[in-house]
């Protein structure tokens, strides 16, 4: 480690921050699940509205932009009456979420686990909250005059 700083001496500062940013797009609710379907091939949004359950239109429309911007997805208008537009999953989304899949299958492996300590931590923590506190010490007082 490198003097006052917690990182590993292998860990670039500039590396966490790129880290921070991939999380941000596999952590956020939906980002994860646009890829997924836009992936199969281009799809219009009211498909990919229609295939995400409980997302608001707002809320796809806002994460498209976002995945868009950061190249995980590609919009294409088609010059129709109305316009057509469709959305694919770029290379970079796949690589993601490829490599989303050793995650998801780690936390499928380990739910039961993660269940039981949290169990035994919330155990744990309901009866430190059962002991009787200890007495508060009795400050001396000097009498009054």
């Amino acid at each position: 480690m490198t003097a006052g700083s917690r990182l590993p001496d292998d860990v670039e500062p500039g590396t966490c921050a790129a880290f921070r940013d991939a999380l941000d797009r596999v952590g956020s609710k939906w980002g994860i699940a646009i890829i997924a379907a836009a992936g199969e091939g281009p799809i219009r949004f009211a498909e990919l509205h229609r295939s995400i359950p409980g997302i608001s239109r707002r809320m796809l429309t806002l994460t498209l932009r976002t995945l868009e911007r950061d190249g995980l997805i590609t919009r294409t208008v088609h010059p129709t009456v109305p316009p057509q537009v469709e959305y694919t999953a770029t290379a970079l989304a796949e690589e993601l979420f490829a490599s989303t899949r050793a995650l998801s299958a780690w936390a499928e492996n380990n739910h039961a686990k993660i269940a039981a300590a949290r169990a035994a931590y919330d155990g744990n923590e309901a009866a430190r909250q059962e002991e009787p506190a200890a007495p508060a010490a009795r400050v001396p007082t000097e009498p009054r005059p």
